[in-house]
C-alpha cells in the first residue's frame, strides 16, 4: 500500500500541475517526485499521468483520483489530531475556492484565522460558481464561496453570506436618466449570459422591458467596470459586497425598481471533514472589509 508521503506528492502535484513545481512544496527532487508517481502507478496498475510536450499532466483516471486521496488524506490528519480537538486546536491542509469577486475577502478571512492557528495550511483558489461547487462535490475543495442558484446542489451544506442586489453602472459624466432611457440609449457592457450573474441580468432587462444596444460580453465584473469607467458603455452588474464603486469619482451606481440579487454563500459537503475550520471562516468572512 502507497504511504502517505507518496500521496501528498500526488496531491501536491494535482494541485501545482506539475512535478517541478510539486517538489518544492514537498520538499523533494523533481526525480524523486517522478520515482514516486510511477512507483504509484506501478501499485494501482494504470497510468496517472500523460505527456504534453515536455509537461507530465494527469489523465483522466489521474484527475479520478485527487477527489479520493485527498479525503484519505484529510482522514489521517484526523486521526493524528488530539481526540478532543475543538475549534482552539485547528491543524491540517484545507482547501478552499472562490468566485474571482470574493477572492480577496477569503484571503483576508483565512490569513486571519492561519494567525490564531498556526498549523493550519490553507489553500485558495478561484474559478466559476459551476466549477467550484463540482469540485466541492468531487472532495477535490473542502469549502467555496460560490453564488448559489435556486434548486442547486441540495446535497450541499450551504450557509449563507450576503446578497448582492443588481445595479445599473454608468460614468459619472452621463446626464441623470431613467435606468430604462439609459439602457435604450448607451451601449451596453453585457456579462457572460451563459453564468448565473447573466442570466440575473437577462431578468432585469425583461423586467424594465428594455432591448440594449449591445456592445460586448465579459464575464469579469471588475473589467466591465473599468470599461465603464473609462466611458465607454453602461452595464447591469450585481453591487459586490465590497466594491468601491459608489465613492468612485469615474462611476454612477444607480438602483433599479424590485432589483434581483445574487446570493453568495459558503458551501461544503455535508461529510465534510474540515468542517469546524470553515465554521470557523464564516464570521471572519461576514467581517467589514479592510483595505
Amino acid at each position: 500500500m502507497s504511504s502517505i508521503r507518496v500521496l501528498k506528492t500526488f496531491s501536491a502535484v494535482a494541485g501545482e500541475g506539475s512535478f517541478a513545481a510539486a517538489a518544492a512544496r514537498v520538499a523533494l527532487t523533481q526525480a524523486a517526485v517522478g520515482q514516486q508517481m510511477r512507483a504509484l502507478e506501478g501499485e494501482l496498475r494504470r497510468p496517472l499521468f500523460e505527456r504534453q510536450g515536455k509537461a507530465v499532466v494527469l489523465n483522466e483516471a489521474g484527475r479520478a483520483l485527487v477527489p479520493q486521496v485527498r479525503r484519505l488524506l484529510a482522514l489521517y490528519e484526523q486521526m493524528l489530531a488530539a481526540p478532543a480537538e475543538t475549534a482552539d486546536a485547528m491543524a491540517g491542509t484545507v482547501h478552499l475556492g472562490a468566485i474571482v469577486s470574493a477572492v480577496r475577502p477569503l484571503i483576508q478571512a483565512t490569513l486571519a484565522l492561519k494567525a490564531r492557528h498556526a498549523a493550519l495550511d490553507l489553500h485558495v483558489s478561484a474559478a466559476k460558481s459551476i466549477e467550484l461547487i463540482a469540485r466541492v462535490q468531487s472532495g477535490e475543495l473542502d469549502a467555496a464561496v460560490a453564488v448559489r442558484e435556486p434548486g442547486t446542489a441540495a446535497d450541499l451544506a450551504w450557509t449563507p453570506l450576503y446578497a448582492e442586489p443588481m445595479v445599473l453602472l454608468v460614468p459619472k459624466r452621463l446626464e441623470d436618466a431613467s435606468a430604462r432611457a439609459i439602457l435604450q440609449s448607451q451601449p451596453f457592457i453585457r456579462f457572460d449570459p451563459s453564468q448565473h450573474t447573466g442570466r440575473l441580468v437577462e431578468r432585469s432587462l425583461r423586467r424594465l422591458r428594455v432591448k440594449p444596444q449591445e456592445f460586448l460580453e465579459l464575464n469579469a465584473l471588475e473589467s466591465i467596470a473599468e470599461l465603464v469607467r473609462s466611458g465607454l458603455g453602461v452595464s447591469l452588474v450585481p453591487l459586490l459586497h465590497d466594491a468601491r464603486w459608489p465613492a468612485d469619482a469615474r462611476l454612477r451606481v444607480l438602483d433599479l425598481p424590485r432589483a434581483e440579487e445574487r446570493r453568495v454563500a459558503l458551501v461544503q459537503r455535508r461529510d465534510s471533514a474540515k468542517a469546524h475550520v470553515v465554521a470557523a471562516l464564516v464570521p471572519e468572512l461576514l467581517q467589514p472589509r479592510r483595505g
